[in-house]
């Protein structure tokens, strides 16, 4: 319901329409009610504020009889004034959407004294049913969250409660309209086909929103009337029940971000229960670490290693499945670990669509590779369609009828358990999971859409992903840039050139954020598990000519094979930095000396006055002084200047040759490690 308004002007029609509701306390959702009240200047009087509330949990069982007890005593001092027309609404769950005078002419086009919502489900006794008047055409049953009638009619009804406040107020009400004669001396009937009141409960399928120049309303396309009142009574309020499907069938990078990602989804977790399969060894440490951290976060939480030895195809029947068999499962939404999504409302965006079977946009950063097909060969397998780049690169947004659609999607429960009852629906033939799926989903008449309304997420590549090694997303810096920039790059780094946020403390040292603290933990526990530390002698067969004049106790990047990473990072993070401090000098961003120097007091504390082999060295602390370490630092002797309290993540810059003779002051205790490189040799 949440929408923005501007005041209306004040029209002579709503002096004659009173509006009572009941509210106890100044909820969200009277405060909303209030704002569409207020902007269609409706006169309104509020019952009960500050009154304890003792009539139930109305919605999830029976009560609400003090509201009719306070519009009883409300109507006491308006029951005698003939022109007056009282509509007396719920004000939690209701706004309006039209203005009063709307209202005041459909119920005079009603011809009765008294007219009352009207609800295709009866609440809260269904034996009541059959003594219901049939009609022709319509909802054929009460809903006692909206009453409309002339003052003196509205107060004869109300006159007879006599119950007490923890009593039903629809129960009353139904008995009073099912009683002939009381039905017909009061002149009342219902709103049948919603010109008035549109309740939500068991009627989502059949309401739309209908744009128009400068607002939105919803229209009932059963009956082809605009509400005025909308009404998201019973369990429209309430969150659907959503079984996740999570599904890692491969060697994933990223696996712990995307687990991240699903915990920030913005939905009650009470409301999700989660499926997880897992196909990979290597992934059964993430999932147990994010397993112990939130087992109890969710409703249920099931997780099917790679010790069941299932397919694809019997994994996800089994997610599926869980959904069909569980009558509360209100939505399937299948999620495999190449998704990441970064829109939180993703899954309530997908559910307010109101599809079968849908899905968000998401696509490889950078490329045309998404997670759908605009047409089909004749064979069945992908053709591209005459707007599928202008979908994917959102030139053209909207909701897209497609045929086939794999990675994310959200099935609603009651498909599975009609259209979709059918098992197996991922094992057909030859073809793959996905493909089986959408072909039964064609064949079974179900349309499938893709939503880019919204940006929603990325897929992850997962080619190329070699897990011998022992932090392997590190290496992950061409093949998904975007990743590898959020988890590793320093979450301060871009405002280096929105805000300046670079330091001088020495003439032309220039200190800024550069690397993420798992960045550094990860660069550090790669070189520990290599192992192999120089263990700074100048006799080095790793460097031209075999000796190094100013050694140091060192990894050097090739040696654990990440020299064309890092050269990478150097000229994509390193190098716009080089041309914002040293303007119009254009470095090549190469480097031959790359490496992690660790600093102990047994092994090597310090390093002697030296200047580098570069045109400018970048120095970047790998861990944190006075919890690692203490001392430390490094000293430039021609400005007699030291920095002697590096932060972790954050790179010096430096020229290299001819001015900046410096130092590296001794480490008094503990072990610090800092990643160096000669750029421009």
């Amino acid at each position: 319901f949440g929408t923005c308004f501007t005041k209306k002007k004040s029209l002579s029609l709503s002096k004659k329409l009173l509006v009572l509701t009941v509210a106890t306390e100044e909820t969200d959702g009277f405060i909303r009610f209030m704002q569409t009240a207020n902007y269609f200047n409706y006169t309104v009087k509020v019952l009960g504020m500050g009154e304890t509330w003792k009539g139930g949990e109305v919605g999830r069982s029976i009560g609400g009889g003090q509201k009719v007890r306070l519009l009883k005593e409300a109507m006491e001092s308006l029951g005698d004034q003939e022109d007056l027309v009282v509509l007396f609404v719920d004000s939690y769950d209701l706004i309006f959407a039209g203005g009063p005078e709307e209202i005041l002419r459909k119920f005079q086009q009603a011809n009765h004294k008294v007219l009352f919502a009207a609800e295709g489900l009866i609440w809260p006794d269904k034996r009541l049913a059959d003594k219901y008047p049939l009609v022709r055409s319509g909802k054929r049953y009460l809903n006692s969250g909206g009453i409309i009638g002339y003052a003196p009619y509205v107060n004869r009804i109300v006159s007879q409660w006599d119950l007490h406040d923890n009593d039903d107020d629809q129960l009353f009400y139904t008995k009073i309209y099912l009683d002939l004669s009381k039905r017909e001396s009061l002149n009342m009937t219902l709103d049948h086909k919603c010109q008035i009141f549109q309740n939500l409960n068991g009627a989502i399928d059949e309401v739309l929103l209908k744009f128009g120049t400068d607002r939105v309303r919803v229209r009932n396309t059963a009956y082809n009337s605009l509400p005025v009142v909308v009404h998201g009574n019973g369990n429209t309020k309430e969150y659907p029940d959503v079984l996740v499907g999570v599904f890692i069938e491969q060697p994933t990078p990223f696996l712990p971000e995307f687990f991240k990602q699903l915990l920030t989804l913005d939905y009650p977790k009470d409301k999700l229960k989660l499926f997880v399969h897992n196909n990979e060894v290597y992934h059964e440490k993430h999932i147990q670490r994010f397993w112990e951290e939130n087992r109890d976060v969710f409703k249920s939480f099931k997780v099917v290693g790679p010790e069941e030895n299932l397919s694809q195809g019997e994994a996800r029947n089994m997610g599926m499945d869980l959904c069909r068999k569980d009558a509360t499962c209100d939505y399937y939404f299948s999620l495999d670990s190449d998704v990441m999504l970064t829109n939180r409302q993703t899954l309530k965006l997908l559910i307010e669509q109101n599809r079968k079977i849908i899905g968000p946009l998401v696509t490889r950063h950078g490329k045309l590779w998404s997670n759908f097909w605009g047409a089909l060969s004749l064979d069945g397998y992908y053709a591209r369609s005459e707007d599928y780049v202008d979908i994917v690169q959102r030139k053209r947004v909207g909701l897209w009828n497609i045929p086939f659609m794999a990675h994310i999607y959200l099935i609603k429960g009651t498909v599975l358990r009609n259209e979709l009852k059918e098992r197996n629906h991922f094992v057909l033939e030859k073809l793959d999971p996905d493909m089986a799926l959408c072909r039964n989903a064609r064949e079974m008449g179900v349309f499938m859409y893709i939503t880019n309304r919204h940006e929603f997420g990325r897929l992850i590549s997962t080619a190329n992903y070699n897990i011998s090694r022992y932090n392997n997303d590190l290496w992950q810096i061409f093949e998904n840039p975007v990743d590898w920039k959020e988890k590793y790059i320093h979450p301060n780094y871009t405002r280096i050139f929105t805000e300046n946020q670079l330091e001088e403390p020495c003439p032309d040292v220039f200190w800024f954020p550069v690397l993420s603290v798992k960045a550094c933990d990860e660069i550090v526990e790669e070189m520990e598990h290599y192992g192999v530390w120089s263990g700074g002698k100048h006799e080095d067969k790793r460097i031209a000519g075999g000796y190094e004049t100013v050694p140091t106790d060192d990894i050097h990047m090739k040696q654990i094979g990440f020299d064309k990473e890092w050269l990478h990072f150097l000229r994509e993070y390193i190098s716009p930095v080089t041309l914002k401090v040293f303007s119009g000098y254009y470095t090549k961003g190469y480097a031959l000396m790359n490496f992690v120097v660790k600093y102990t007091p047994h092994r090597q504390a310090f390093l002697r006055p030296h200047h580098d082999s570069s045109t400018f060295t970048i120095n970047i602390a790998l861990n944190n002084k006075d919890t690692d370490f203490q001392g430390g630092g490094c000293r430039f002797h021609r400005y007699n200047c030291s920095i002697e309290s590096p932060r972790k993540g954050w790179s010096f810059m430096h020229p290299g040759r001819l001015t900046h003779l410096h130092e590296g002051l001794p480490t008094t205790n503990g072990t610090r490690y800092i990643a160096v490189s000669f750029v421009d040799p």
